[in-house]
């Protein structure tokens, strides 16, 4: 992996607050309007020694308790507007960043996942845009705000008296009302916007670990608005939450400030009739816990920020990452319809990881369009590398892989993948709908269209038991099917996807023998009029196919009928002896 250097996080942050200057330069305004606001509530103190307590004119000193009185108002609705849009902005860069990365994580080749942990990748895009976001939203305008109320306090620190202390401590019950009221809301809501960016975790976690169905369906472009969606539910439930605790601190501040202004009224009484000094009042009102708070509030903010420095640089990280399979500047087109004939010309091929160790060597052949073509050998052989270089997910070291006559190196991957219909040995079944997810191989198809396919693959008669249906949902996994519902569920998404090539990946290999006899029938109909190449672990299931190649080792060493390899590949004859065998001990 890449390393970020350190200065790259400011700009990074900024290109993402670019699209929201205005909102970014009115929080600021109103952070200063605040800051200001309450440093001018001291010179109202000023005011009340100077022209209140000093002359004894009582009109006068009504006159600028109220004006303390719209001074705090003006400070609290400034710290409202301020925290909402901090607190908004914050949200909303989140959400633009993982946006931002999942589409980029969506383009990373299978190899990056095989070298990466998920759940390392799965962290960084949630926890460290949760920490980036809480910063961007509070720490960095609490820092500024600090800053600037420090600043101003420092000149003038005060002592109290112990009366005008007691008197604020009676108030303190005032200011928790909002706190239980308001913090009860703003819990709720904070838990409900947790639950929705948790099913966000999910639909990321999902999607990485299908990456190979997600690709190879060409569903990045679906799966992007998916999660967009999904993040757009969370800035809901955020924007209720945003607002409660908004106005939480915004009454805590009018009642906490109300509260010491009234007392410091008392306390000018106290002064007009010369219990204590103007000085000590003034000080108490201010600025002694004004600076008090603000250097605590600095020394919080500072370590919040030194996480999220390091959260970002593995987000820019994560962002970044080099996309291996790209798309070429000037990509070739296929000519329309594709036939599906394909020719591999000495391929040469080791996975990036294991650069020392080849999986093929000098391997060739030619399928023709329509033809059904089966990849028999042992495990480690290279049948399923085969499909993996057909597709595009690696680049091949030497030779060249052509469909319909065209380099599939000069297509748009996309556009290559679009020509595949895959149906693993492992059914792939995301936790949706029925419906959903036999639509995943289209997702423009009508619901007649996937019930149509659904009835071509035999999976319509088990589909109509279920209680809704179609809207039946799956569960994690399918874990409400069977392998064998799963597997023509797959293959009902593949009819339905409809494209020229067909890669089955032995579809009946774990399957009882009703099933395999439901989607053996389902097969048969999803390979009339497709080039088909099939992995076959079972030799019963390719015995009609128009050709077996036989893989060892990496090379092609044989090609023929079944009758033909019996007597002229004694691999062949030895797999094929080997299975009849264990079927005799089995019956």
């Amino acid at each position: 992996m890449t390393t970020t250097n350190q200065p790259a996080v400011l700009p990074w942050i900024a290109s993402f607050l670019l699209p929201y200057r205005s909102r970014v330069v009115l929080a600021v305004v109103f952070l200063l309007i605040g800051s200001l606001a309450w440093l001018a509530l001291g010179q109202g103190a000023r005011l009340l020694v100077d022209e209140g307590f000093v002359s004894g004119d009582s009109a006068r000193l009504n006159e600028i308790t109220l004006w303390i009185l719209a001074i705090t108002a003006i400070s609290a609705s400034a710290v409202f507007l301020r925290f909402y849009l901090m607190t908004w902005l914050g949200e909303r860069v989140s959400a633009d960043i993982r946006n931002r990365v999942f589409q980029h994580m969506l383009k990373l080749s299978p190899s990056f996942y095989s070298e990466s942990r998920t759940g390392e990748v799965i962290s960084r895009f949630t926890a460290d845009t949760t920490l980036l976001q809480s910063v961007v939203g509070s720490s960095l305008s609490m820092a500024l705000r600090s800053g600037v109320t420090a600043l101003g306090g420092l000149m003038m620190m005060a002592f109290t008296s112990v009366k005008l202390t007691a008197l604020v401590m009676l108030a303190v019950p005032l200011v928790l009302v909002p706190i239980f009221v308001l913090g009860k809301k703003v819990r709720q809501l904070s838990r409900a916007s947790q639950d929705r960016l948790a099913a966000i975790g999910a639909h990321v976690d999902e999607s990485l670990h299908e990456i190979h169905t997600v690709q190879s369906y060409g569903h990045e472009a679906t799966d992007q608005q998916h999660f967009a969606d999904k993040i757009e539910q969370v800035m809901a439930a955020a924007k209720q939450r945003i607002f409660y605790r908004a106005l939480l601190i915004g009454m805590v501040m009018l009642l906490s400030i109300s509260a010491i202004t009234l007392v410091g009224w008392v306390g000018a009484q106290d002064v007009l009739q010369g219990r204590i000094t103007a000085g000590e009042l003034t000080a108490f009102l201010f600025y002694a816990v004004m600076v008090a708070g603000s250097v605590a509030t600095i020394s919080e903010v500072i370590g919040e920020i030194q996480r999220a420095a390091g959260a970002t640089e593995r987000l820019i990280e994560l962002s970044e990452m080099p996309v291996e399979i790209e798309a070429p500047q000037h990509p070739v087109s296929l000519n329309l319809p594709v036939k599906g004939s394909i020719e591999l010309h000495q391929i040469h091929f080791h996975y990036p990881q294991t650069a020392e160790q080849a999986v093929l060597h000098d391997v060739s052949f030619a399928i023709k369009p329509g033809e059904r073509v089966a990849l028999v050998g042992p495990s480690g052989a290279g049948k399923s590398t085969l499909f993996q270089l057909l597709q595009r997910f690696y680049s091949v070291a030497q030779g060249r892989i052509e469909l319909d006559g065209i380099d599939i190196s000069a297509l748009d991957p996309a556009e290559l993948r679009a020509q595949f219909a895959l149906v693993p040995q492992d059914a792939v079944i995301f936790a949706d709908t029925v419906l959903e997810n036999v639509r995943y191989g289209r997702p423009d198809a009508t619901e007649q269209e996937v019930i149509d396919a659904c009835q071509a693959a035999n999976a319509d008669d088990f589909i109509a038991d279920f209680t809704d249906g179609y809207q039946t949902q799956l569960g994690e996994r399918g874990v409400r099917l069977s392998g064998g519902q799963k597997q023509r569920i797959a293959i009902a998404r593949a009819i339905l996807a409809d494209r020229p090539v067909l890669l089955l990946d032995e579809a009946t290999s774990a399957l009882d023998a009703v099933s395999e006899h439901a989607v053996k029938e389902a097969l048969h109909h999803l390979m009339q009029d497709k080039t088909t190449l099939i992995i076959a672990h079972r030799l019963s299931t390719v015995l009609h196919v128009d050709r077996i190649l036989v893989l060892e080792q990496g090379k092609l060493i044989a090609s023929g009928s079944h009758s033909e390899l019996m007597q002229s590949c004694p691999l062949y004859k030895e797999l094929a002896e080997l299975q009849l065998l264990a079927a005799d001990s089995a019956g």
